[in-house]
């Protein structure tokens, strides 16, 4: 289990073991889904002490109508090391998530999933507990072997492939004219166009990321200032 996981290289060993049990392909219809939580995370310091808060939103797929809210606050002991943040995060995601009420039929993480050196993102590593299919959207690009992506063209819903060593990581969208793209990538039991699907449902014109995670990282700013200015 990864709460036994204490250094770099036993997160690296863990991820190259659990990436194996990857499936890119999707085991349900788009119009059976009712539920989808977006989840952020969210982080401050308090006397050198490192705080994070993990903020989970569950929206009804068709109507967009807020389900439920729930978080988790706590110390943070796992270091800092790049590529292995789900190992700071999980802890909190998997509590969170244990409090909903509303089961979700699916979670978007803001983070990355497939699109990371040993594909094993925090949208990739959560289904491993959750059980449910995931999908990970980034806001900056996480580059890998310094492969950079292909600005997609001004339109909306204009994407290009991010593809490393001749296979697919992820996808670059512009989900509107003239904004700066996102960065998709499926993270367990579902595959690429069908997370291009429903992220592209959950757009607004009032923001360029999907609702779920712009929800989520609201809330995670909102618990952030209590919390910091409460401790």
């Amino acid at each position: 289990m990864f709460e036994n996981i204490k250094d770099e290289a036993g997160a690296i060993d863990l991820q190259n073991k659990l990436n194996k049990s990857i499936v890119l392909k999707s085991s349900f219809d788009v119009s059976s889904l009712k539920k989808v939580a977006g989840v952020d995370l969210a982080y401050w310091k308090v006397s050198n002490i490192e705080y994070a808060v993990c903020c989970i939103v569950v929206i009804d797929y068709n109507t967009k109508e807020v389900l439920e809210k729930a978080h988790t606050v706590s110390s943070i002991d796992f270091p800092y090391i790049p590529g292995c943040l789900a190992f700071r995060e999980l802890p909190l995601v998997l509590e969170t998530a244990g409090k909903l009420k509303n089961e979700p039929d699916l979670y978007i993480f803001d983070g990355n999933g497939y699109l990371h050196p040993r594909h094993m993102g925090i949208a990739t590593h959560a289904s491993m507990y959750l059980n449910k299919p995931t999908i990970g959207i980034a806001k900056s690009y996480y580059k890998i072997e310094n492969v950079d992506f292909v600005v997609p063209e001004n339109y909306d819903g204009a994407y290009t492939d991010i593809i490393i060593n001749g296979e697919i990581y992820g996808r670059t969208i512009r989900t509107h004219k003239d904004v700066k793209p996102i960065f998709l990538s499926s993270g367990n039991y579902i595959d690429l166009e069908i997370s291009t699907v429903i992220v592209n449902n959950f757009v607004t014109t009032e923001s360029h990321i999907p609702i779920p995670t712009r929800l989520a990282d609201i809330e995670t700013h909102r618990m952030r200032t209590m919390y910091n200015y409460n401790g």
